[in-house]
């Protein structure tokens, strides 16, 4: 979806703002928001395990990318889920740093694995907003979903991008339905 679409949806779901006074959220909301930062804060310490093997530069930057993107994402949803009352998920230790070649190559996933994974857990996290957005009754919950789910993408296609450059990118073979032309 081309930018200047997003930021039209963005206008109009803003423009819909909830003026009066919000009504409490509704189980689903919690759910969603309750799971959504439970994946964010799992994603992070995924993150420190991958940061301390990767040696590839361009996944290194980009997992910094993430990691800073899923923090801003997580301080923002635990400053919303305070002001309803809604406790936090138990969250992971964080990972101290460690050197990547003191990690033995068979303990550790190659960069092709990394990729694959955060490919694996972005697609979780957008599918995850588009569920809460779909199904908020409050519009400051769908256009926080919203924003998250558009950096989701966002860094998603500058993965997508990098994983086809190095041949890392799984594609299925091509299908061609019974009867069609052969080329």
């Amino acid at each position: 979806m081309p930018i200047h679409a997003v930021e039209a949806l963005t206008k109009v779901l803003h423009s819909l703002h909830d003026d009066e006074s919000k009504p409490p959220l509704h189980v689903g909301e919690v759910m969603t928001l309750w799971t959504y930062l439970a994946l964010l804060e799992e994603a992070i310490v995924l993150e420190q395990i991958y940061l301390n093997t990767t040696e590839d530069t361009e996944l290194e930057e980009l997992l910094k990318k993430i990691q800073n993107k899923c923090n801003d994402q997580v301080t923002k949803l635990k400053e919303f889920l305070q002001q309803e009352g809604v406790p936090f998920p138990p969250a992971a230790e964080q990972k101290p740093y460690s050197e990547a070649r003191a990690i033995p190559v068979g303990a550790k996933m190659s960069d092709s694995e990394i990729a694959s994974a955060i490919s694996a857990k972005m697609a979780a996290l957008i599918t995850l907003c588009a569920t809460g957005i779909s199904q908020a009754i409050r519009n400051d919950v769908s256009m926080m979903l919203l924003k998250f789910q558009i950096e989701a993408v966002n860094i998603s296609a500058i993965l997508k991008s990098s994983m086809k450059k190095r041949g890392w990118l799984k594609v299925p073979p091509a299908y061609s339905p019974p009867g069609s032309p052969v080329e």
